[in-house]
Order: C-alpha cells, then sequence, then structure tokens
C-alpha cells in the first residue's frame, strides 16, 4: 500500500491510496472523521446573558466554534492521569465578558492556553443591543467525531481511481466529458487531468469506443479541515489510531484459546 501526494494547502490534502482495496480505504476515511480528536467547547456556565439568545441555543453555538487544537498538550479525559475527573491535562477553561452595543466575535473568546483559539477570529457568535450583556466560563475537551459533530475534523471522502481506455474513433471525446478530462490531438487521445473524473461515463454511453471503469486497488482522498488540525496532521494520526487498535485486537486473539 502506498501513498501519493497531489496537492496540498493549508486546509486541503489530496492523495492516491495505491494497492489497497475499498474496506480499507473506507476503513481509512472513518478513522480520520471519526477517530481523530479535537477540541471543543463542550460545558457553558452562564452568569449573564441579556442577549436575544436563549442560553441553550448561544452554548450551542459555543460548541460549533472550531478550536485550534493542541494534541501533544492535551489528552482524551478518559485517557488522562486523573481519570477523568477533569484537570489541566485535558480541559481547558474559556471566558467572555462583554456589553453591548457590540457584535460578539469568537476572538472575543479569551483563552487559558494562548495556543488554543478559535479557528476563525471573526465568526459572529451573537449580537449585543444598548446595555446588553453576556459573561460566561466554558470549558473545552478534546473528543471524537463519533461522538458528536462538533468534534470531527474535517470533511473526508475518497472515491476511485479512473481508468479510461478508448480504441477506433474518438474524434467526439472532447465534446462528450462534461468535465474537460479527456481531448484528442490527431490520432492520440490526452487525459488532462483524470483526477476531475467522477465516473460519470457520459463519455462511454455516447461513444462505443470509451471505456470507463473504477480502479479496485487505487483510490483518491480529499481531507479537507475545519482548522482544528493541518490535514496531514489528521492522516498521521489516524493511521497512529489504527496501528493502535490493531495491535490491541492481536492481543485479544493471542488470549482465546
Amino acid at each position: 500500500m502506498k501513498i501519493e501526494k497531489i496537492k496540498e494547502d493549508k486546509n486541503r490534502f489530496v492523495f492516491v491510496l495505491k494497492d489497497s482495496n475499498d474496506v480499507t480505504a473506507n476503513t481509512l476515511r472513518r478513522a480520520m472523521m471519526s477517530e481523530v480528536p479535537v477540541m471543543a467547547i463542550d460545558e457553558v456556565n452562564f452568569h449573564k446573558n441579556d442577549s436575544a439568545l436563549f442560553d441553550e441555543m448561544l452554548a450551542l453555538r459555543l460548541g460549533l466554534v472550531p478550536l485550534i487544537t493542541d494534541l501533544k498538550s492535551y489528552k482524551l479525559k478518559e485517557e488522562c492521569t486523573c481519570k477523568g475527573e477533569g484537570c489541566p491535562k485535558c480541559e481547558l477553561m474559556l471566558i467572555l465578558k462583554a456589553k453591548g452595543p457590540i457584535t460578539v466575535y469568537a476572538k472575543d473568546i479569551q483563552s487559558n492556553d494562548p495556543k488554543i483559539k478559535a479557528v476563525y477570529p471573526d465568526l459572529p457568535i451573537v449580537k449585543l443591543d444598548e446595555n446588553q450583556e453576556l459573561e460566561f466560563e466554558a470549558k473545552a475537551v478534546l473528543g471524537k467525531g463519533k461522538e458528536h459533530s462538533k468534534y470531527s475534523p474535517g470533511l473526508i471522502y475518497f472515491k476511485a481511481y479512473s481508468i479510461i481506455e478508448t480504441k477506433g474513433n474518438v474524434s467526439n471525446i472532447k465534446n462528450l466529458c462534461p468535465k474537460d478530462v479527456l481531448e484528442v490531438k490527431g490520432n492520440k487521445v490526452i487525459i488532462k487531468d483524470l483526477l476531475k473524473c467522477d465516473l460519470c461515463e457520459v463519455c462511454a454511453e455516447n461513444n462505443n469506443n470509451i471505456f470507463v471503469k473504477p480502479s479496485e486497488k487505487n483510490f483518491v482522498f480529499a481531507i479537507e479541515t475545519w482548522g482544528q488540525l493541518q490535514p496531514k496532521q489528521i492522516l498521521i494520526e489516524s493511521l497512529n489510531i489504527m496501528e493502535k487498535k490493531l495491535e490491541n485486537l492481536a492481543k485479544e486473539i493471542k488470549k482465546i484459546k
């Protein structure tokens, strides 16, 4: 099994998983989405809330604010030495005090750890009118996407790598492809960008000399992060998690007599 990088920027990583199968590919996708932990606000204690939003609605908005995550400094509560009781190793306190007229933004939330802050500082939280006040203390913890969507590190998806074969007359191939993947130069078919092909098979349906099929061992992955973690970090963490799970499974199998 090999990984070949295609594109990479701050919030997106595209790669090809080669010499694998669809079961392994989907297991990797699920591990990235459901098992890689990120930090999010879990509890909010309101001291004042004169805004137009009820406490419950405001707490929901706060929980969905993406927070930059430091996996080296914090642990999941169930893995912490405090055994889930709560300590600086597994919990982070955040506070906010604001008085209107003002629009409260994510950057107004003050963190006890300067490394952990809102990914998008200009994300609006709520508007306060004249003399309205908002004051709360919040607790952020690490969590997994399988527990709640607010702990999801990003949008991860994959598709089968496309295999395109041609023979005979394919002069009209350029006009047949809605994604502009193919073109003809002389008698030669040129594949401009195979990653654009989504296996719609429009070209094959309109020309019997074109054959399109999905690869059974190569897959194109895309990781689009919400910003808590770098996309490549999500991939690496998921592989480490899968390795630990396989090690634990091997230990349990050895116990079977």
